[in-house]
């Protein structure tokens, strides 16, 4: 599965929030897309997974254009894991996970497959019948991944998937998405997370992509200080653990 983002633009209440902006996630990559806070990202990614209709320019996964494809087609291409997610929700966790196979035809075997095969790649199969709102943001988080991976689809959007979780919890989530080796287009905002993680990254800045590549070549002291307004200094850290002696 392939995205390709060409020239798009986007605006909210007649006001011009993204401009023209180009993107490609290739198949298999993880892509990430980081800025400062009301630069266009989330604007941008909510026109890819067509909440938003852009203004102008093309919006493509696998060459069909996402806007003109049936909802229910266009669902099963695509899976979205959003920032803003109800704590309180009154289900269980089988039931929210099996919201993910709305989009496909009823099929009962397949449906507890699919779900089944979701909990266990998130790690949560023995959660099934816990209430959603009793799990730490950690175990929420991977829910609603596991209810995106139940889609059986081959791009997954995720907007800050790991806003209000812990360090750890972070870090779990990214490891997760990271090998389930599915196209991945993912809005982030800790840079280190982003360098670490992501194959590829693309940096906006006031609505405009502003720079992209591996984060290696993205991420210099010139770029983050241009978009970011702060300093940023190159550091290299040696961890030595003190090995014990051969008698």
């Amino acid at each position: 599965m392939r995205l390709d983002v060409c020239g798009v633009s986007v605006a909210l209440g007649g006001h011009p929030i993204v401009h023209r902006a180009d993107l490609v996630v290739k198949q298999g990559a993880f892509v990430g897309l980081t800025g400062p806070n009301g630069c266009g990202k989330s604007t941008l990614l909510r026109s890819i997974y067509r909440a938003l209709r852009p203004t102008a320019g093309l919006i493509t996964v696998d060459g069909d254009d996402v806007h003109r494809l049936p909802a229910r087609q266009a669902a099963r291409r695509t899976a979205v894991v959003t920032q803003d997610n109800p704590a309180d929700l009154d289900f269980t966790v089988a039931e929210i996970v099996a919201m993910g196979r709305t989009p496909h035809p009823a099929d009962a075997a397949a449906d507890q497959e699919a779900c089944a095969r979701a909990l266990e790649r998130v790690g949560l199969s023995g959660a099934a019948e816990r209430l959603f709102a009793t799990l730490s943001g950690g175990e929420r988080q991977r829910v609603l991944l596991a209810r995106a991976l139940a889609q059986r689809t081959r791009l997954l959007l995720l907007d800050e998937p790991t806003s209000h979780l812990d360090i750890r919890h972070q870090l779990e989530i990214l490891h997760l998405v990271r090998e389930l080796g599915i196209t991945t287009l993912a809005v982030l905002h800790d840079l280190n997370q982003a360098a670490a993680f992501c194959d590829h990254l693309y940096v906006m800045d006031s609505g405009r992509i502003v720079a992209d590549g591996p984060p290696g070549q993205v991420l210099t002291p010139d770029l983050i200080g241009r978009v970011y307004g702060v300093r940023a200094v190159h550091r290299t850290q040696l961890v030595f653990e003190r090995l014990e002696k051969e008698p």
